[in-house]
């Protein structure tokens, strides 16, 4: 069974900084493009970043020079480094892996982040 499990979040004062991780367990990880989104309340999930299998990373306009993705293919664990956090970067935060020539599409628990002002 697949799962998820994001550790890192808390509590943070704008200007500071959070290190997010995801670690995935089943062997698909390697081939999986890794992602964060990200829901605030009464708002939509929205995309933050992600990054494939070959390391290729994508960002949203909102984070992009703050936040930087990564991963270790050896420990099936994706990172989230969020620098600069600024209130509006409050949220829960959810990893996503997806295999998408397997159909696989698997979301974590997600963990909170709140950035106070």
């Amino acid at each position: 069974q697949v799962q998820l499990v994001e550790s890192g979040g808390g509590l943070v004062q704008a200007g500071g900084s959070l290190r997010l991780s995801c670690a995935a367990s089943g062997s698909f990880f390697s081939f999986a493009t890794m992602g964060w989104y990200r829901q605030a309340p009464g708002k939509q999930r929205e995309l933050v970043t992600t990054i494939t299998s070959g390391g290729s990373t994508n960002y949203a306009d909102s984070v992009k020079g703050r936040f930087t993705i990564s991963r270790d293919n050896a420990k099936n664990t994706v990172y989230l480094q969020m620098n600069s956090l600024k209130p509006e970067d409050t949220a829960h935060y959810y990893c996503n892996a997806e295999v998408p020539i397997l159909r696989l599409n698997y979301w974590g628990q997600g963990t909170q982040v709140t950035v106070s002002s």
